[in-house]
């Protein structure tokens, strides 16, 4: 590869980074709560409201339900309405984020709802309040279910950051297709496919190594 070439290799493998992480650290700010939500108001949750649920549930799986390259184009005008453009790294991060957020909310969900109910029971006999059961009792207890279906998402926006870069979102998708795919250098594409195989190792093994510390059973 000349030199050129490895400067536009390290340049998308910065915007698939920044890309990752920032749509990435949106999902667990908003999935996460969101997660809460469904786990709070389902039937003889903490907090039971069928129909908050019913709604909630039905906004999440909407979103849920479409491709990310379909969502990517049909949100290009709120794209364009919060970062002003809809091309480009930071334009991406808009339409990964809210395919991640519904995504990591079911995530966390399933880890939330393996907490042992007794421990809930326990903590409601004791006195403890809605927000008291939810910082003392589920995020702790689940809190390796989270960090894990946080590691998995990471990975899954990694791809779906690739794909974005069939539309001008810069990374290494873009780099592949413009420089691997169109102009027949299957180095570039071979580059490319090694560095996300990498990319995807480090995550996971970064995740596995957090789920290990904080799981208290092991």
């Amino acid at each position: 590869m000349s030199e050129v070439m490895i400067q536009l290799l390290l340049r998308s493998i910065w915007e698939t980074v920044l890309m990752t992480a920032a749509s990435g650290l949106i999902s667990l700010v908003a999935g996460l709560p969101l997660g809460l939500a469904l786990i709070a108001t389902e039937r003889g949750g903490i907090a039971e409201n069928r129909w908050v649920n019913r709604i909630l549930g039905i906004i999440v799986d909407g979103f849920r339900s479409v491709p990310f390259i379909i969502l990517l184009v049909a949100l290009i005008p709120v794209t364009r309405l919060i970062v002003g453009t809809s091309i480009g790294t930071w334009a991406a991060i808009v339409p990964l984020a809210i395919a991640a957020t519904p995504y990591y909310a079911r995530v966390a969900e399933v880890s939330l709802r393996e907490v042992d109910r007794g421990l809930i029971d326990a903590a409601r006999a004791m006195g403890g309040n809605r927000w008291t059961i939810i910082r003392e009792v589920l995020v702790p207890e689940a809190l390796p279910g989270i960090v894990a279906g946080f590691t998995v998402t990471l990975i899954t926006l990694v791809g779906a950051s690739a794909m974005a870069g069939a539309i001008g979102a810069g990374g290494l998708g873009d780099l592949a297709i413009r420089y691997g795919y169109q102009r027949f250098e299957t180095t570039v594409m071979f580059v490319v496919v090694a560095v996300l195989i990498v990319l995807v190792y480090g995550i996971q093994w970064l995740g596995d190594r957090l789920v290990a510390r904080l799981d208290h059973r092991a």
